[in-house]
């Protein structure tokens, strides 16, 4: 990144109300040239269907406004929904994108979901994978990669101009931080990695996510700033030490129940967001790991 004043994108959300998730098109208005970041395939576990209706609004928006995807990137390998990047990247073009540490998460639930040999476990399912520090540019606009893991051993916080998409890194102020206690999380790396975000300019433009719009909030909200993360956020803001911050992240996630879809969510999202493989009749399967996680 450069010492001069970041470009502003052009950042327009998508709200998934089954997984409360927010997608994004972000791009340049002076090339039109676009990246789509963690888009939803929407699944239903009782029929075990899906669809591409939030993917196709996504659709409909790059056309109508002729921006060419350069990207399109998901920010880690989602537990709460699917993604659709391959039907946005097979609809509109783009280098499909991820971390490098996305081996981690392969290596962990390619086991799990006992994937068999022809699960490629380094990341070859991707176009591309973004290493810590690494430059790129949508159009005119500078973007950085930055791995900022903690929630998953690969999450990526992607800096484009003033905009930082930080994934599932941190919530909005009064809802606080990610959860650690999947395979891979860490508290202390997450509260390291929330420390290295606060280092950015303090109007760096946050957007979030998910919302989950704690008690006393009435709207779904998706973006804060670095100065009221820092200022204001009910887990981690500047002032709360590391181990505090451990402790309580690891008393509050004892609490926690597992999301609805992590068990579709990641071993399709561990495949770039392909589907299995289709069995010797055509049909394609997804797998139920018994006892294999804590239930609350």
């Amino acid at each position: 990144m450069t010492s001069e004043q970041p470009k502003a994108p052009v950042v327009r959300d998508f709200f998934d109300d089954d997984s409360n998730t927010f997608s994004y098109v972000v791009s340049d208005p002076q090339t039109g040239r676009a990246a789509v970041i963690d888009s939803v395939l929407e699944y239903d576990p009782a029929s075990g269907s899906t669809s591409h209706a939030g993917a196709d609004r996504i659709v409909a928006y790059v056309r109508e406004r002729k921006l060419e995807v350069e990207w399109v990137i998901d920010t880690h390998v989602h537990a709460d929904h699917l993604s659709a990047a391959p039907y946005i990247k097979d609809q509109l073009g783009g280098t499909l994108g991820i971390g490098e540490h996305i081996s981690a998460v392969q290596d962990v639930f390619g086991k799990l979901f006992n994937a068999g040999s022809g699960f490629a476990r380094d990341g070859s399912q991707f176009d591309h994978l973004f290493h810590d520090g690494e430059t790129y540019a949508i159009g005119s606009i500078q973007a950085m990669a930055l791995h900022t893991p903690g929630h998953t051993p690969a999450c990526m916080t992607h800096v484009i101009g003033d905009a930082a998409f930080v994934g599932d890194t941190l919530f909005m102020p009064d809802y606080g931080t990610a959860r650690c206690d999947f395979p891979g999380g860490d508290a202390h790396a997450l509260y390291r990695s929330i420390q290295r975000l606060f280092e950015l300019p303090q109007s760096t433009r946050v957007f979030l996510c998910h919302d989950y719009k704690p008690e006393g909030r009435d709207a779904y909200v998706n973006q804060t700033s670095i100065d009221a993360e820092r200022r204001e956020n009910i887990h981690v803001h500047v002032g709360v030490g590391e181990e505090d911050f451990v402790t309580m992240r690891t008393a509050r996630d004892a609490k926690l129940s597992m999301p609805h879809l992590i068990l579709p969510a990641v071993q399709v999202n561990m495949r770039a967001g392909l589907l299995p493989p289709p069995e010797s009749n055509g049909m394609r399967y997804l797998k139920i790991p018994l006892n294999a996680f804590k239930r609350v």
